[in-house]
């Protein structure tokens, strides 16, 4: 399986998109600084979990998700599609 996440900055409330297989260890590396990109806005949580069967649809769905402004992801984190509201 593979996973689209969504992480907030619990630092200024910030989104990172991301897909990945292993969720739990991708979390801890943007919580232990490996991400050039999130190691500024650390910590972070986990607001968002979506699985797909392959890489190919896990990575367009991020893609999608990294052109959504916040309104849309606030509401989208809210939604039955997030297995972390299951």
């Amino acid at each position: 399986m593979y996973y689209v996440y969504i992480l907030e900055s619990l630092l200024d409330g910030d989104f990172y998109k991301g897909y990945t297989s292993d969720y739990i260890k991708r979390l801890e590396q943007h919580n232990n600084g490996e991400s050039d990109f999130t190691k500024t806005k650390m910590p972070w949580r986990l607001v968002f979990l979506q699985a797909f069967e392959t890489k190919k649809e896990a990575l367009i769905q991020e893609k999608k998700l990294k052109k959504c402004n916040k309104q849309y992801l606030v509401w989208l984190i809210s939604q039955p599609v997030n297995q972390l509201n299951q």
